[in-house]
């Protein structure tokens, strides 16, 4: 009995973690049907399991195909396993037709003799979210799916 009861108490504080992606998301925001969500392409809710690097990139490669006109995906590198390490880039379309451009003026500004002559207040913020560093740690992994998806919708 007690087994069963310890069984029991590890499913339901288990699943509890699990939460429809309306949890984490702002509800005053329209999302863009066009997007898809996480739990469309890896079949389970945000949190529900452990996402696996390739459903991850599968993910991001649908995102990248769903809007290409705003989303790219490169690959940075591999890891010693030889998984790709991918980078999305989430912007206006405006921003997705001059990213070269733009980031050439973010390289200008670590050069003093260029950066005073920059208009940076005309320049688009560039931000890099870098969810996990370690390959073990799942919350950042999933978190990126969640602000992958809110950036894109």
């Amino acid at each position: 009995m007690r087994k069963l009861f310890s069984v029991l108490f590890l499913f339901v504080f288990s699943v509890s973690f699990s939460q429809e992606l309306s949890y984490y998301l702002p509800d005053s925001v329209q999302y863009n049907p066009a997007i898809p969500k996480p739990k469309d392409i890896v079949f389970h809710n945000v949190g529900e399991y452990h996402i696996t690097h390739d459903r991850l990139v599968n993910y991001m490669q649908v995102l990248a195909k769903a809007a290409p006109d705003r989303i790219k995906l490169e690959t940075m590198g591999f890891t010693y396993e030889g998984r790709p390490q991918v980078l999305l880039i989430i912007t206006s379309s405006k921003n997705h037709q001059n990213l070269e451009q733009i980031r050439q003026q973010h390289v200008q500004l670590t050069d003093p003799s260029k950066s005073a002559s920059l208009n940076t207040a005309n320049m688009p913020v560039v931000l890099y979210i870098g969810h996990s560093i370690h390959g073990n740690e799942q919350s950042g992994t999933n978190a990126s799916l969640v602000s992958a998806y809110y950036l894109a919708a």
